[in-house]
């Protein structure tokens, strides 16, 4: 516990008395059928509390079914919740960690709904927002009385189960934020046209809440500090909010975080990547700390424990929320607690198998840590039997995963780079602007592999030769992949370089470029950001609909916005066709006409890969066992990478 007197120190609320103050923030896991918890979110949140979390709240779930957002949410408003709630809490309440549920209603942020047709939304009044486009209905006042109930009767139920607590969303531009911002609610009523009426809504869910659950359940809210848009939520109005709920005894604790659902810009804060400061959110906590008596949580990018103790140390909060840290290392809290800080598998704040996984309907999981949400099946290694002499074939992050897993497992594993250094193409991706952060994944792996007591020898690549002299039972073919490069028409007169080139700064790429994207992804970005900084013009030609298309909507349209201010030009639809002399011909990908870029130095290309398999071709009629992970197998990312390291690791 070196180091971290405040994070380990108790925390009692309401009789409830938290172990230490780490908490899991309610996020959406997708870990649920038929509106239920399903076995792998139990198994999920048990991890958690496994590894040492004082608090785990679980995920948004419905009070009322005008406010269905997703098909995969959970449903508190039939009484089947209760026993499914049961599960979750005995799983977490048996390792010593408190738990909570969540109490939502979406109102105009509908994303989604159960069977793909445009919902029918409600709101404070019919104002849109810009994200999701859909033109909210103004809630009459008897629907009003209805879902007010409906969150008191979620609650209910939530305390049937055996929660410890419930919290209140008025959070990312929820229904209850949606009632709060005056350039949202346009009312009229006696829930509209003033600060007291407007915080009505809010004011009753909360009062009917607190009836449903009597004196033993804690009742808390998550509110936004600063919705971070031009017509969101201000600090000065969510601080009166929180002094007035507090001034009246509605609320236990609140918990403070940034940013919205209803627009791009603002909507970035709900999951904030990697190149959103760390502790960010901890002024708007201290903010409301100043106006309330109540307990004040925070999250936000505390992917530390040294973050989280700075936080509570200097009084900003009470409880820091480490959802991701946790995600990426369920053992989080128990690490930090033994002083065991080099162990910690860092969050690198990527979004892609968390909130990403979220978004395109797969349940959560983490490319570090691709275990989590998968703890039934990969949560316990299985010992090797027979224990084999393994050799693994490449260092970067599907090698190095192969590597340590196979070897906890008892194997006697050597791992073989032929650089000098372990890491392969994510020692690329570091250098990036604002992705040092990925680096993370590097020293996370190191630090599994030589936990894992895997041998590892640099410089020194695997051939057939040395396979035979070395006599393994199994090899781990893991070689990567090397950059892709098409004929292009007129390359061998124009200046046409490769991305791996300009991050290793091996050229001079002059003063004007085109970077020609086909994987519409984060390099073709980074490099446009890299060379513009750099003093380029840059024009980003895309073949997609639209820069970044393939990643996590949240980095992307934050990273627009940066290209957009440093003046990158882009163009969507387009394929290289070709380049001359001072100009780079593209041809549009759905009308087939040509796209003539002038004024051109040189053409900076990232299109795709081609996996190397030169080992596993020369292995062709050796008679020990074979396995691919990662690029070799086909180009893709990190994620899938780290994940057949792991998926290898266990089957070998």
């Amino acid at each position: 516990m070196t180091g971290f007197t405040t994070l380990f120190s108790p925390l009692t609320i309401r009789g409830t008395t938290f172990r230490n103050r780490i908490f899991s923030t309610g996020h959406m896991t997708m870990l649920v059928s038929g509106g239920l918890p399903t076995d792998d979110m139990v198994a999920y949140h048990e991890a958690r509390a496994r590894g040492g979390a004082g608090l785990i709240i679980t995920e948004a779930a419905r009070v009322h079914d005008s406010g269905v957002a997703s098909s995969l949410a959970l449903n508190a408003t039939t009484d089947a919740i209760v026993p499914a709630y049961a599960r979750v809490a005995a799983a977490v309440h048996a390792h010593g960690c408190a738990v909570f549920g969540q109490l939502s209603h979406s109102g105009r942020v509908m994303g989604g709904s159960v069977d793909g047709s445009l919902p029918v939304a409600y709101s404070a009044s019919t104002t849109p927002d810009e994200r999701h486009h859909i033109m909210p209905r103004a809630m009459p006042a008897a629907m009003i009385r209805n879902v007010v109930a409906g969150y008191g009767a979620a609650a209910a139920r939530m305390a049937r189960a055996g929660l410890d607590g419930v919290e209140v969303l008025a959070s990312h531009g929820l229904l209850p934020a949606q009632f709060l911002n005056p350039a949202v609610n346009r009312r009229a009523d006696a829930y509209g046209g003033s600060d007291a009426n407007r915080l009505r809504f809010l004011r009753e869910v909360l009062e009917t809440v607190r009836g449903a659950v009597g004196d033993r359940v804690i009742v808390g809210m998550r509110i936004s500090g600063d919705e971070m848009d031009e017509d969101g939520l201000t600090p000065d109005l969510v601080v009166e909010v929180c002094r007035a709920l507090d001034g009246a005894g509605l609320v236990d604790y609140v918990n403070v975080i940034v940013g919205t659902m209803a627009t791009l810009k603002g909507s970035v804060h709900v999951v904030p990547p990697m190149f959103i400061d760390t502790g960010y959110v901890a002024p708007f906590a201290a903010r409301a700390k100043a106006a309330v008596r109540c307990p004040v949580f925070v999250a936000g990018r505390i992917n530390q424990p040294q973050i989280a103790e700075r936080i509570l140390a200097a009084g900003d909060a009470d409880m820091c929320g480490m959802t991701r840290a946790m995600i990426a290392d369920p053992d989080m809290a128990a690490k930090a607690r033994a002083g065991r800080l080099d162990d910690i598998r860092a969050c690198i704040g990527c979004n892609q198998a968390c909130i990403g996984h979220m978004q395109t309907g797969y349940g959560i999981s983490c490319i570090q840590h691709p275990e989590t949400g998968h703890e039934r099946a990969y949560g316990t290694r299985a010992s090797a039997a027979p224990r084999k002499r393994v050799i693994v074939a490449g260092g970067g992050p599907a090698g190095m995963k192969a590597a340590a897993v196979a070897a906890e497992r008892g194997h006697d594993v050597t791992l073989y780079e032929g650089a000098r250094r372990l890491g392969g193409q994510a020692l690329l991706a570091q250098l990036l602007p604002r992705r040092a952060e990925f680096g993370g994944l590097i020293t996370n792996l190191e630090r599994e592999l030589a936990a894992s007591g895997a041998k590892v020898v640099r410089g020194t690549a695997v051939d057939r030769a040395l396979v035979e002299r070395e006599r393994p039972d199994a090899v781990i073919v893991a070689t990567g992949a090397r950059p892709r490069h098409p004929n292009i028409a007129g390359a061998e007169d124009g200046r046409v370089v490769d991305a791996w080139q300009v991050l290793r700064d091996e050229v001079n790429v002059g003063s004007s470029v085109v970077v020609a994207d086909w994987r519409a992804d984060w390099i073709g970005l980074g490099l446009a950001e890299r060379l513009a900084r750099a003093g380029c013009r840059v024009r980003l030609a895309v073949n997609g609909t639209m820069a970044g298309q393939t990643i996590q909507m949240y980095v992307r349209d934050h990273w627009v916005g940066v290209l957009h201010g440093l003046g990158v030009e882009i163009v969507p639809y387009a394929r290289v066709a070709g380049v001359e002399k001072g100009a780079v011909i593209l041809q549009h990908v759905t009308s087939g006409q040509p796209i003539v870029v002038d004024g051109v130095d040189t053409l900076v290309t990232t299109l795709g890969h081609e996996p190397d398999t030169a080992l596993e071709t020369a292995l062709d009629g050796w008679g020990g066992e074979v396995h691919l992970a990662g690029d070799c197998l086909t180009p893709r990312t990190a994620e899938e990478a780290v994940l057949e390291g792991l998926k290898v690791g266990t089957a070998v």
